[in-house]
C-alpha cells in the first residue's frame, strides 16, 4: 500500500471546542431476525440459496441487534421508485439533521439565529443545491450563515467535515454547527452480490450535531489527521449501476482499513506529546466487528476502550459518517474526566482514515 497523502498537525492559530453533540435516528427500528426475514421473503425469487444462507448468517451475526430506518413502512424500501427514493432522502435527511442541531443548540443554551456557519456532509444521497439549504431554511438560520457541502467522503466524512468547520470558526468566530446525515437505507440495493448482503446486514439511517465554539467548554480540537489510499478505493466505495448507487465491499476491507487507521494515529500523535497510553477515550466508527477487530489489534487499542463503540455497533449498525459522534456521545454518558484525551477515529471512501485528538475541557 502506497501512502498518496497525509495531512495532520496542530492548527495555526487559536481554539476551537466541540461545546456539545447530539445524535437523531428514526423511529423505526427493526431487529436483525426481522429484517432478515423481510429481505428473505421479498427476494426469494431472485437470491440463491448460497445468498439465502448468507443472509442468515451475516444478519443474525451476535454483533448487532437491531438498527434504524427512515422509512414509515420497512417493504416500501423494495418498492420506491428512484424519483421517491431521492424525496425520501431529501425529507427524511433535513428532518433528522434538523433534530440532531436542535437538541445540540439546546444543551448549550444557543438559538439558530446564533449559528454563523452550517457544514453538513452525506455520501447517500445527492441533491442540488445541497442539504444545507434545506436545513438552513428549516431551522430558521440567517441568510448570512456560511453553509458548506461536503459529499462522497463515505463513513469517515465527520471529520474532514469537522476540520472544515474547525477552520471556519477560526475564520468567522461565533459558532459554527458540523453535522453529519446519512440515509443508508435510500441507497438500498439487494443482489447475490456478497457486499450487498453485507452491506444490507450492517447499515442504518441517522444524524448527529457538533456545536463548536471558542468558549473553553466541551472538548479542545487540538489536531486531527487524515490519509488516503486512492489506489484501494475499489476495497470500498459506492458504485453506480443503471443511475443507482450499489456499495462496494471488499472482504480485504479489514486489514486495509486497519493499516490506514494506524498509520493515520501514527500522523495524529506525531507531532504531540501525547503517546498513545495517554488517550483514555477511543470513539471508533462503527465500521462492523471485523473491521472493530483489525483497528484495534493494528492500533494497539486496549479492548476495554471499545465498550462505546461495540454497545453503538450493537444498538444502531453502521450509520455510515455519523456513528463516531455517536460513540463519543456514549462515552460521555459513561464519563469523562477533565483534561482527559480521546481520539474520535474514522474510515471510509478513498480508501481514507482520518483521526481528531481531542481533550476534555
Amino acid at each position: 500500500m502506497t501512502d498518496a497523502a497525509v495531512t495532520g498537525g496542530q492548527p495555526p492559530g487559536g481554539r476551537a471546542y466541540v461545546a456539545s453533540i447530539a445524535t437523531a435516528v428514526p423511529r423505526f427500528s427493526a431487529c436483525q431476525r426481522f429484517a432478515a426475514d423481510l429481505v428473505r421473503e421479498h427476494f426469494k425469487e431472485t437470491l440463491t440459496p448460497r445468498s439465502m444462507g448468507l443472509i442468515r448468517a451475516t444478519f443474525e451475526h451476535p454483533s448487532i441487534e437491531k438498527r434504524h430506518f427512515a422509512v414509515e413502512h420497512p417493504a416500501e424500501i423494495f418498492s420506491e421508485t428512484q424519483d421517491q427514493r431521492v424525496a425520501r432522502f431529501t425529507r427524511e435527511s433535513v428532518l433528522l439533521a434538523a433534530q440532531a442541531v436542535s437538541q445540540a443548540l439546546e444543551k448549550v443554551g444557543l438559538s439558530v439565529q446564533e449559528v454563523n456557519g452550517l457544514v453538513v456532509n452525506t455520501c447517500t444521497g445527492y441533491i442540488c443545491p445541497g442539504i444545507s439549504t434545506y436545513l438552513a431554511q428549516h431551522l430558521g438560520l440567517s441568510p448570512r450563515a456560511r453553509l458548506y457541502d461536503l459529499v462522497d467522503s463515505g463513513c469517515g466524512g465527520a471529520i474532514p467535515n469537522l476540520q472544515v468547520a474547525e477552520s471556519m470558526l477560526r475564520m468567522t468566530g461565533g459558532v459554527v454547527v458540523s453535522v453529519a446525515v446519512e440515509v443508508c437505507s435510500a441507497a438500498f440495493q439487494m443482489g447475490n452480490d456478497l457486499s450487498l448482503i453485507l452491506s444490507n446486514a450492517l447499515f442504518g439511517d441517522g444524524a448527529a450535531a457538533a456545536v463548536l465554539w471558542e468558549k473553553p467548554a466541551g472538548f479542545e480540537v487540538c489536531s486531527s489527521a487524515g490519509r488516503y489510499v486512492p489506489e484501494q478505493r475499489e476495497a470500498i466505495r459506492f458504485v453506480h449501476k443503471e443511475g443507482q448507487l450499489h456499495n462496494q465491499l471488499s472482504t480485504d476491507l479489514p486489514r486495509l482499513v486497519g493499516k490506514a487507521a494506524a498509520q493515520v494515529v501514527d500522523d495524529l500523535l506525531e507531532n504531540s506529546s501525547v503517546e498513545k497510553s495517554d488517550i483514555g477515550g477511543w470513539a471508533l466508527h462503527t465500521g462492523g466487528e471485523k473491521v472493530i477487530n483489525a483497528v484495534r489489534d493494528q492500533v494497539g487499542i486496549p479492548e476495554e476502550r471499545l465498550l462505546a463503540t461495540r454497545r453503538v455497533l450493537a444498538q444502531y449498525g453502521n450509520m455510515s459518517s455519523p456513528t463516531v459522534w455517536f460513540v463519543l456521545e456514549e462515552m460521555m454518558r459513561e464519563g469523562m474526566p477533565s483534561g482527559g484525551w480521546c481520539v474520535l477515529l474514522a474510515y471510509g471512501a478513498g480508501l481514507s482514515a482520518h483521526a481528531c485528538l481531542l481533550r476534555k475541557a
